[in-house]
């Protein structure tokens, strides 16, 4: 170490003077220290004259010559005052030390710290050139001083040996000025190359490269691991950590996460690991010339029980390199404590750190139940140099749990850990609950915000009515109530927040005594948007050498889009909670969000926030009625207008959609300690968002029940604390989730409170607690509450925690801006909307259907009046409103269609060419998507001429208006480019005019293949099934179309979507396209033939989503009872413009000689007048003035004939029947016949007929006609033979006429009259005790084998007698029968229980008899059966490895000696032999390999043999599969070898020997091991020989013996024996103690 010095101090400049003179304050205060022991061996050295070192002891003053060095070396670097004063300290401290010229050298331990006081190794002195430190001193001078330093240590120093003394300082200048030259030379070099860096850095930059690597790690849960690496480049690298591709931030995590970069070594510790760090993490660095990553693993692995003391100890730092390992010790410990709220409760230990090194502060890090706390109000920590203290200066119960105290020093860590009870205060009012307990806020937004909390354990006697949430503004105290009606979910959205501000929030409880003390408040939480919370969180992303510079259009006045992805987050009977995102189009400016709902079943929209809207995307509503279904959708607005809705959710009901979870199972106390037990029970089942349980004791008898926690533990193992000694206790416990509390499971059995043999759980040993299993005590009551209790220390970490540093990460983007130009002027601009349509082809326009309702809430101004009165006509101008009236009448169209009953259309938009000439070219356009609450008289076209890019004036093409949407322009150039506008017209005038297309080209098409299609209008749509209608290109190519192609694709789906529809083409201009999925969004495209090809598709369709709406009908067709057929359509939605209108094969019908249309209402008729084939069709009818209400009906040939069959039925009527006469035996065996008629008026008659006989009621005969249900029955008492024959119910009703008949002769008659009499026995039998099911059995899956019957109509006195073989086994006179079945299990069966097994029922009423044979083929049946359950239960053949071989197994469930299995080799039975054999183990099936060779590879199997088909279970014993238990095989095999052969000390020795001075000690010792082991004796550690005194001994090479010939106070000690082999080595330690015995009472020495 003395040889070089550390890199840090060669290459920076950082090491500066104070740190130097810190050094050499240091070196002093030690020399002063150590002058006593210096002085005392003065003599002796200073009288040999000669120096030299032998040993570890050092002979010559060089320990004072450092001092000079150093004190010389400080003068050339702080100047001579800085000497003067060092060189009086040095005199006077030596004078009074009265030093010896030659002390004793000590032992090198200058000691360097980082900036955090951490030990990183030593410091050496450095000697630079006096050129660049001197600060002006000459050479003269320096010498000068150099000669003064050296006369005064010779004067106070060396009283003799002048000579040499000048010699040797002679001999240390040539060294120091030679040393110091180095150090001046490799400076200089170092800063040459540094400047030469500086000025050339291109052509040193180079991307990051790995030098180390990160090492990948397994280790065990809950400790600590580090990973390290190191990274070079230039500029220097920057490094990201992450886990699984996800950046690790530190902040998010405090302490668990530290990053550290020193010096190009980088490092990631991750403290404390759990399952969940199990991942791959990756260290990517980057600089302006690149990135690079490097990968490694980390498992975390779990034991059960104790942690293992064989673990290797934690090993960081650069301490334990240098020698130092601290020690540490935790004493005077803080036990399991109790508080209430609002007290106060200081937590403390006395920490010992030994060795104890000046200034050294240990870490000390508090946690609660895992969790690192850190200093707030609530948590106040001190660290007194020798104590840590935790105060919790307001005990709430937030603040119950498990509380460890963590020391961490250079060399490892020491835990300590205890837990703390928090109980609830006195209630304000009597009976009142406590108060809830950790308010959380959680998604928080610009006004919004969801709290949380978990419920009391206590309600005192009244159940929680619910809860109220209370706000606080951030540097206020004034708190305001956020709900006025209680609620019982433990979640509420609070709204009407004021973004930019921070909130706290607490909640109180309430019950009919009255309210509970508040909750301790929330974080507080700032009111904003989660974006920009993340961008004031981030940092700066890392420079990489690039300057990115974009430039965005403005996008003023931008009405913003949909919202998306809207959803019901959450649903309860008080709230709903809308979730959405804002939309991509939104413009520059901040949006807002209208809320609209409507009930399930109507279209009727409803804004729920009319005065304010919302700024967050996120909204609760209230006051909505409970059970009824609602739909929602969300609007935007901003300063442009109000937006196109979202799309509508789907029906939601009000109501809690979370239940309360159910009780918890079947609840078990242990005994634990005097004051504790140890509570375990079953998790609920099925329960949803479980928060823990509660856990309730109460002492038997007493009635009276109190918490044993007061914050839910998430195990399903507890400890209760607190408990009487001696008393006995009973346990319940409830399931806790934001809906509220279970009831309480069943009580447990009571346990008396004891300490259990071999000593409790202590807290925090419970393996299937994780880190919220907090547990608790009884808090009432209780006359013991103080006192130590049990603790525990945590289990290790493989590295020590250390505090957590930040990492940064790059701030989020802005998002993309979207906008669109306004059509506001004749004379604007074009917009092309290419890339923002998606399936958009060249020559559509650039205006958006989510657009037009946009345009209506933009400025007009002044140049739209002047434009429209360049356009339209003085005709037409009269129809057109002022500017203010076009603005008002458009918004409020827009926003409301019940007020647009007197505005303008919106403009259309959608404009393409559907044919060209030289002169003339044929436009089409899409329907404006709002036509102002009026019908559409008509469409003005204009156009304008594109030269160079510059538009020219605006000119009419049409002065009467179109009703068309395609017209024909003519009297155009050829050659020439123009841009077109369409406005719409209605009753309220001339809409403002869309955005200009596209410029098109005027010039003649030539192709042979047609047009597109064009006007494609979608109808009926539904959940799964749409109709789209076009009509067929104008422009025709060079033949005519003969056929259509239909394509579709998703809205979102990229263009090479496109799919298509039909293979063939159709000739229709429609189709009815089926198979879509309920909920995506569609669009669609037509494509015409001709004989030449396909032409070019037509502009797809708006996006269509296939659902159903709600309230959607359908036609119904209708035959009335004079047999008229008629179409019957119902619309809810309509409105007072609203017309129906019917077609067949989607072609207009108007009266006809064929059908009568009529419409009442809200319903239309459509009647045939004469039905025949040629009305056949497709028939259709539309709603006008509706959001696209529609259906249609198929009338085929088949459903034609079909209405006609109906129709000649209600010309001609009969008694339509339910059922067909039939018979039925009743009880007594008595003969029912009956028949049910569909409907019959209470004129209907009936007759009754046999052999053609009209039979009436008598003796033998009992009629009964209920002309209420149509039911008619005739029954007789019995059958004879005269019965035999047919008979015949006729009825009549009015003109209706119908009968039925049915036919009892031969066979079937015979049949019917012996079930009669059967029928009629079995009734007399059941009048007394009697067997509903007779005797049989059932294997169940434990293979127990149960006999059973199921009996009736028994008493209290009847008896069930069982017996076998004739001798009775069990009888119960008084059986209960409370399940009516008798049951007699077989739990193991056997041969012995093979039988003829009967039960006999019998009482005064009678009796009645059951058998059951299970012998022979019976028992054998029997067996297989449990054969089968045996075979099902087995598990997979497995295999494993044993010290003699390999072995195959497979566990039953049960195993019976009668079980009959066969094991098979690649399909062989196998033939057992020594090495290869089969057994059982208790339910373990096996077969043993011994010494396995490769010939044993194969397949294996077991098959079991049930008398069916038999199980088999197979295994593959080859492959890898062989060589890994092969090689295991091979391992443990060594192992036994080395397990029996290793060296042992078998015993003999005592642990302690206490023996009198001047006796003689003997011990003797067994040894064995093979080969024969060699024997070592220590004392203290150390190795020991035979001599005279200590007499070792090993004989026979088995018995090893120690002898102390005369004991005396020096051999008391530690003594150990090592014995040693190739397999093993072990020790026997014992302790002799020596004792004097004229010392009174034998004191040990």
């Amino acid at each position: 170490m003395s040889g070089s010095i550390p890199f840090y101090q060669k290459h920076h400049r950082h090491y500066d003077r104070g740190y130097r003179s810190k050094e050499v304050g240091s070196a002093m205060s030690q020399y002063q220290s150590s002058s006593s022991y210096a002085a005392r061996s003065s003599r002796s050295s200073s009288s040999r004259g000669q120096f030299h070192v032998r040993g570890n002891v050092t002979k010559c003053p060089v320990y004072v010559e450092a001092v000079f060095y150093r004190a010389w070396h400080n003068f050339k670097y702080i100047g001579l005052d800085s000497v003067n004063r060092l060189k009086a300290s040095s005199y006077s401290g030596l004078e009074e030390s009265r030093l010896s010229p030659v002390p004793k050298r000590a032992k090198p331990t200058y000691l360097a710290v980082d900036k955090e006081n951490q030990i990183i190794g030593y410091v050496v002195p450095i000697f630079r050139g006096s050129q660049e430190f001197a600060t002006g001193f000459s050479n003269t001078e320096e010498a000068r001083v150099k000669e003064s330093a050296a006369y005064m240590a010779r004067r106070n120093l060396f009283t003799s040996g002048l000579e040499m003394e000048r010699s040797e300082q002679t001999s240390r200048k040539v060294a120091m000025r030679e040393s110091a030259e180095r150090i001046s030379l490799s400076k200089r070099i170092h800063e040459n190359e540094e400047h030469h860096k500086r000025m050339n850095e291109d052509s040193l930059m180079h991307a990051p490269e790995f030098v180390i690597k990160p090492r990948s790690h397994t280790v065990w849960e809950k400790q600590c691991v580090r990973l390290h690496c190191t990274v070079t480049g230039w500029p220097d690298p920057r490094v990201v950590w992450y886990k699984n591709n996800v950046s690790i931030d530190p902040l998010a995590h405090p302490g668990k996460y530290k990053l550290e970069s020193s010096y190009s070594v980088h490092s990631l510790e991750i403290n404390r690991c759990d399952f969940d760090d199990t991942a791959q993490y990756r260290a990517s660095a980057m600089n302006s010339k690149g990135e690079l990553s490097a990968f490694a693993s980390i498992v975390v692995k779990r034991f059960k029980g104790e942690v293992d003391e064989s673990l290797p100890s934690p090993r960081h730092g650069l301490v334990s390199e240098y020698g130092i390992t601290f020690q540490t010790h935790i004493v005077d410990k803080f036990g399991v404590s109790f508080g209430r709220e609002g007290e106060t409760m200081s937590l403390g230990c006395t920490v010992i750190i030994y060795p104890a090194l000046h200034r050294y502060q240990p870490e000390v890090q508090w946690y609660r139940d895992d969790v690192l706390l850190t200093a707030s109000k609530w948590n106040h920590m001190h660290w007194s140099g020798d104590r840590a203290t935790l105060t919790l200066t307001h005990l709430n119960k937030e603040d119950e749990g498990l509380y460890t105290l963590r020391v961490i020093t250079k060399s490892g860590y020491e835990t300590y850990s205890a837990y703390v009870f928090v109980r609830d205060a006195d209630a304000e009012m009597e009976g009142a609950p406590g108060a809830p307990l950790d308010v959380r806020c959680l998604d928080a937004n610009k006004d919004y915000v969801i709290v949380t909390w978990k419920q009391p354990a206590i309600d005192r006697g009244s159940s929680i009515l619910g809860y109220f949430v209370d706000r606080c503004e951030v540097g206020t105290t004034h708190w305001i109530q956020c709900n006025d009606t209680p609620v019982k979910f433990a979640r509420f959205p609070v709204t009407g927040l004021v973004e930019g501000r921070s909130y706290t929030f607490r909640v109180r409880a309430v019950n009919k005594s009255g309210m509970s003390y508040p909750s301790r408040a929330s974080e507080p939480v700032a009111a904003m948007d989660p974006a920009d919370r993340a961008r004031m969180r981030g940092t700066s992303a890392p420079w990489t050498g690039q300057i990115i510079v974009t430039e965005e259009e403005p996008a003023e006045g931008v009405v913003p889009g949909q919202p998306r992805e809207l959803e019901v987050t959450e649903a309860t009977k008080n709230y709903v909670v809308l979730s959405w995102k804002p939309p991509c189009e939104k413009g520059l400016e901040g949006i807002m969000y209208y809320v609209e709902k409507c009930v399930s079943g109507t279209d009727s929209w409803q804004r729920v926030n009319t005065e304010i809207p919302v700024k967050s995307p996120r909204f609760a509503l209230f006051d909505l009625a409970e059970g009824k279904s609602y739909s929602f959708r969300v609007r935007c607005c901003n300063s442009a207008g109000v937006g196109e809705p979202s799309a509508p959710t789907e029906a939601t009901t009000v109501g809690d959609k979370l239940d309360i979870p159910s009780a918890p199972g079947r609840v078990v106390p242990t005994r634990n300690t005097d004051t504790s037990v140890v509570v375990s029970w079953e998790a609920s089942r099925d329960a949803k968002e479980l928060v823990g349980y509660y856990i309730e004791g109460s002492i038997v008898s007493s009635n009276v029940w109190e918490p044993c926690n007061n914050k839910p533990v998430n195990a399903t193992r507890f400890i209760c604390h607190g408990l009487v000694t001696g008393e006995s206790y009973v346990f319940r416990v409830r399931a806790v989730n934001a809906a509220g509390i279970s009831q309480c499971s069943q009580e447990s059995e009571s346990v008396e409170v004891k300490a259990a043999i071999g000593g409790g759980i202590p807290h925090g040993v419970l393996p299937e607690m994780g880190p919220g299993g907090n547990v608790g005590g009884l808090t009432e009551h209780r006359p013991r509450w103080t006192g130590t209790h049990e603790t525990v220390q945590s289990p290790p970490d493989t590295m020590p925690k250390r505090k957590a540093q930040a990492d940064t990460e790059p701030g989020a983007g802005a998002g993309a801006r979207a906008g669109a130009g306004a059509a506001s002027s004749g004379r604007s601009e074009p917009v092309t909307m290419e890339g923002k349509n998606k399936g958009g082809k060249r020559g559509s326009v650039t205006w958006a259907p989510n657009l037009a309702k946009d345009l209506c809430s933009e400025s007009v101004s002044g140049s739209v009046s002047d434009s429209l009165t360049d356009i339209v006509p003085d005709a037409h101008l009269a129809r057109v409103p002022a500017t203010g009236e076009v603005k008002d009448q458009a918004v409020a169209a827009a926003s409301d269609p019940a007020i647009g009953q007197t505005s303008s259309p919106t403009p259309p938009y959608g404009i393409t060419v559907l044919e060209c000439v030289r002169d003339a070219m044929v436009l089409a356009w899409k329907q404006p998507t709002f036509v102002g609450g009026a019908d559409i008289t008509g469409y003005f076209v204009d156009y304008r001429e594109v030269v160079d890019g510059v538009p020219g004036k605006w000119h009419e093409a049409n002065i009467k208006s179109v009703s068309e949407r395609a017209y024909r322009v003519s009297d155009l150039k050829e050659n020439r480019k123009y841009q077109f506008q369409v406005r719409a017209a209605n009753m309220a005038g001339v809409g403002i005019p869309s955005p200009p297309s596209d410029t098109f080209l005027c010039e003649e098409w030539t192709i042979a293949v047609p047009g597109p299609p064009h006007d494609l209008q979608i109808t009926e749509v539904r959940s799964s099934s749409l109709v789209l209608l076009w009509k067929p290109p104008v422009y025709q190519g060079r033949d005519k179309v003969n056929g259509f192609y239909v394509d579709i694709k998703e809205a979102d789906a990229v263009e090479e979507a496109w799919r298509g529809v039909n293979d063939k083409a159709t000739d229709k201009t429609y189709i009815k396209i089926k198979a879509l999925q309920e909920g995506e969004t569609y669009v669609f495209r037509v494509r015409a033939q001709n004989k030449a090809g396909v032409g070019r598709a037509s502009d797809p369709t708006e996006p269509t989503q296939a659902l159903t709406k709600p309230g959607t009908k359908e036609i119904v067709v209708d035959v009335d009872d004079d047999g008229v057929i008629s179409l019957n359509f119902e619309c809810c939605d309509l409105t007072q413009d609203s017309k129906f209108v019917w077609s067949k094969n989607y072609e207009e019908v108007t009266e006809s000689s064929r059908m009568t249309l009529e419409t009442k209402g809200n319903k239309s008729k459509a009647t045939f007048k004469n039905p025949g084939e040629d009305d056949i069709g497709i028939y259709s009818c539309l709603v006008t003035h509706t959001d696209g209400a529609s259906s249609s009906y198929t009338l085929s040939e088949e459903e034609l004939k079909r209405l006609l069959e109906i129709s000649h039925d209600h010309k001609f009527p009969i008694i339509p029947l339910k059922t067909e006469l039939a018979v039925e035996l009743q009880e007594k065996g008595r003969v029912r016949f009956w028949l049910q008629a569909e409907k019959i008026s209470a004129n209907g008659k009936v007759e009754y007929v046999f052999n053609d006989n009209v039979i009436s009621q008598g003796e033998k005969y009992k009629m009964n006609f209920d002309k209420n249900t149509g039911v008619i029955e005739m029954i007789m008492e019995s059958l004879t033979t005269a019965d035999e024959g047919t008979f015949t119910f006729q009825l009549q009703d009015g003109k209706a006429t119908n009968q039925s008949s049915l036919v009892l002769i031969g066979d079937v008659f015979k049949e019917l009259q012996k079930e009669s009499e059967f029928q009629r026995k079995e009734w007399f039998r059941k009048q007394g005790p009697h067997f509903v099911e007779y005797l049989g059995y059932e294997v169940t899956p434990e293979c127990c084998v149960i006999l059973k019957c199921k009996v009736g109509n028994i008493k209290k006195e009847t008896a069930a007698l069982w017996y076998k073989d004739g001798r009775e086994i069990k009888a119960d006179e008084h059986l209960g029968f409370t399940e009516g079945v008798l049951k007699l299990e077989i739990a193991q069966i056997s041969k012995k229980d093979a039988g003829v097994y009967e039960v006999v029922l019998k009482d005064d009423r009678g009796q009645d008899t059951s058998k059951l044979n299970l012998t022979d083929q019976g028992f054998k049946d029997l067996m297989n059966q449990v054969f089968s359950v045996i075979a099902n239960s087995s598990t997979p053949l497995k295999i494993t490895s044993t010290d003699q071989g390999i072995r195959l197994y497979t566990f039953v469930s049960y195993y019976n000696d009668l079980l009959q299995v066969t094991w098979h080799y690649k399909d062989s039975a196998i033939a057992f032999s020594d090495r290869i054999k089969s057994g059982v183990v208790g339910e373990q099936l096996w077969l043993q390999i011994k010494e396995p060779t490769e010939k044993d590879m194969g397949k294996y199997a077991i098959e079991f043999n049930d008398g069916k088909g038999g199980l088999r279970r197979t295994v593959e014993l080859a492959g890898q599969a062989f060589d890994d238990a092969f090689a295991e095989f091979q391992r443990l095999k060594a192992a036994a070898t080395a397990e029996r052969n290793r060296a042992r000390v078998a015993g003999g020795l005592p642990d302690v020997v206490t023996i009198q001075e001047g006796k003689a000690l003997n011990l003797t010792c067994n040894i064995s091991g093979d080969p024969v082991p060699e024997v070592t004796w220590l004392k203290n550690d150390r190795e020991m020989t035979s001599d005279d005194h200590f007499i070792l001994k090993f004989e026979s090479g088995k018995f090893a013996s120690f002898t102390i010939t005369t004991v005396n106070t020096s051999d008391s000690g530690k003594y150990s024996i090592l014995v040693k082999n190739k397999y093993g080595t072990e020790s026997g330690d014992f302790t002799v103690s020596v004792f004097i015995p004229q010392e009174e009472g034998g004191k040990k020495k």
